[in-house]
């Protein structure tokens, strides 16, 4: 079976570039933190459950 692709430095082999929004969303301490506490809600939440 013969290899279908023998450029090994194509563009579909890097990574997409983040968004402005997505690179934003990584630095805005303000959504880390509002993201920390929905993250600690739902494993409170998960934790209540299994102790009853």
């Amino acid at each position: 079976m013969p290899a279908k692709n023998k450029e090994p430095y194509k563009q579909s082999y890097y990574p997409p570039m983040p968004t402005g929004l997505t690179r934003y969303m990584r630095r805005s301490l303000v959504w880390q933190f509002i993201r920390f506490w929905i993250i600690n809600f739902k494993i409170f939440k998960l934790l209540t459950k299994s102790h009853h």
